[in-house]
């Protein structure tokens, strides 16, 4: 019994260490990139990608601001900038997908990339799949007429304290969540690894998981991601593909799939409360999700390893074949 804790207390030290050296620096930097006015360079940069799905240039703003910080702060913005507007649920809907499928990019494309993807490519696949997929939406909505009622916000946040200190303050407190969850997580994986229930999982998804070529030893990893989020499901990927437990490809197709599939639960709840409709921002985003990661797969089959490991993932110790 001392051993199972020892060895528990070890992956949960070796998780939240990986987590804390990408996460801390990144954030310092993001906050100084924000301090400097980075972010409205960046929506004005955006601008032009809003008029292509059907939304005011002032979005830009709150698309910036989740690329660069998280769909909270994003949020904020959106409820100080909506009242200008007079958007349909359908465009709400539109910008929300968006918000879901690319944010958070310089902590979670880091996340990625220590777990063996390369960044170009995982900052591709999410910028370009939010423009297609709040494009094809748009212009669905459009053509059947749907969704174009006024939009209602459930909710508003509170005034915030947005000076330096407050948001210190913040981010402690969400670094002290993340460790509390992961220990959780680990704890609650060792059990259910020890009571069989991982193993009736992975065979319960495997038919699905095999379709988009991520096999049994990524499974348990890719459900804590697709429900929890990237942060911890890519953490636990990148302890397991370093030990050489996951194949690259594995990874590559697990870390695709939680790009655009992560924290289905939670995130989707957020962007609900801007008054967004599930259709967009829950199911297309779901069958975008599979779909893509199933086309990626079969190109992964047909193409060399050494394209794989000169354009796709890069050759750490967490990108073992």
């Amino acid at each position: 019994m001392k051993q199972w804790f020892r060895e528990l207390l070890l992956e949960i030290y070796q998780v939240t260490s990986t987590l804390f050296k990408i996460m801390i620096p990144t954030l310092l930097l993001v906050k100084l990139l924000e301090e400097l006015g980075g972010v409205e360079v960046i929506a004005w940069l955006l601008g032009p990608v809003m008029t292509l799905v059907g939304l005011p240039e002032s979005m830009s703003l709150v698309w910036a601001t989740t690329l660069m910080t998280n769909i909270y702060t994003g949020m904020v913005i959106f409820f100080n900038q909506a009242p200008l507007e007079q958007l349909t649920v359908a465009q709400v809907t539109v910008l929300g997908t968006m918000m879901l499928l690319a944010h958070t990019l310089p902590i979670e494309a880091r996340i990625a990339q220590k777990a063996g993807v390369r960044l170009a490519v995982t900052l591709f696949i999410r910028l370009f799949s939010a423009v297609l997929l709040g494009y094809i939406l748009h212009h669905l909505y459009a053509w059947g007429d749907w969704l174009q009622e006024p939009a209602r916000m459930v909710w508003q946040p509170a005034e915030t304290d947005t000076g330096l200190i407050a948001w210190a303050v913040s981010q402690l407190e969400s670094l002290g969540v993340i460790l509390v969850i992961i220990s959780l997580l680990l704890t609650s994986l060792k059990l259910l690894r020890l009571l069989g229930v991982e193993r009736l999982l992975q065979w319960l998804l495997q038919p699905l998981l095999r379709m988009m070529g991520i096999g049994r030893a990524a499974t348990t990893i890719t459900i804590v991601g697709f429900t929890l989020g990237i942060a911890f499901g890519g953490g636990l990927l990148i302890k397991e593909a370093r030990a050489g437990h996951v194949p690259y490809r594995d990874v590559f197709s697990a870390m695709t799939l939680l790009a655009l599939c992560h924290s289905m639960i939670e995130d989707t709840l957020l962007i609900l409360l801007l008054g967004a409709d599930m259709s967009g921002i829950f199911w297309m985003r779901m069958i975008y999700g599979f779909a893509a990661v199933a086309l990626i797969s079969r190109l992964l089959a047909v193409s060399s390893e050494r394209f794989h490991r000169r354009y796709l993932v890069h050759s750490l110790e967490a990108a073992k074949p």
